[in-house]
């Protein structure tokens, strides 16, 4: 017997996962969500994947415009990882306007100056998986961000369903 939906979220929530922002310049406006379904895929050539609700305006715009960014966020961003999972949130730009930032070279999208990582990425393939969209993207550029060589970033991790510090 198949397990329910809460029962499967319920499970999943016990796989500790990185948290992102991904970031997409749309023609109006600037659009952003918090995904942490998010992960490499391959090195050569550099490849990710990330997942999003199919229903979301998010792929709508990825659709449109076949590039993105994905921020990293650092243990210290669990505010801005909250703006950007808000139901009804405003403008990628307005939750931004207290934090470093700027566009990304290659894709327009905005790059948190304080992320721990940042990714630019084209996408190569949208595949529908179920009441999700699962996009495999070619990562153009890596933006010089943040301020703490890697060995000493902090990573903020969801487990349990909720954002949380590395240790």
């Amino acid at each position: 017997m198949s397990p329910g939906a809460a029962e499967f979220t319920e499970t999943v929530s016990r796989f500790a996962t990185g948290v992102t922002v991904v970031t997409v310049q749309d023609d109006r406006d600037d659009v952003g969500s918090t995904v942490s379904s998010f992960t490499s895929v391959s090195a050569e050539p550099p490849l990710i994947m990330v997942g999003f609700s199919a229903e979301s305006y998010l792929c709508e715009v990825i659709d449109t415009q076949g590039t993105f960014a994905v921020n990293v966020l650092g243990e210290g961003q669990r505010a801005v990882a909250g703006r950007f999972s808000a139901e009804g949130r405003p403008s990628a730009r307005l939750l931004l306007a207290s934090e470093p930032h700027r566009r990304g070279e290659h894709s327009g999208a905005l790059v948190l100056e304080t992320a721990i990582a940042a990714l630019e990425c084209s996408v190569r393939q949208r595949v529908e998986a179920g009441d999700h969209v699962v996009y495999i993207a070619a990562v153009e550029t890596l933006p010089a961000v943040g301020t703490q060589r890697p060995a000493d970033a902090r990573p903020l991790i969801r487990y349990g369903s909720r954002y949380r510090a590395l240790g």
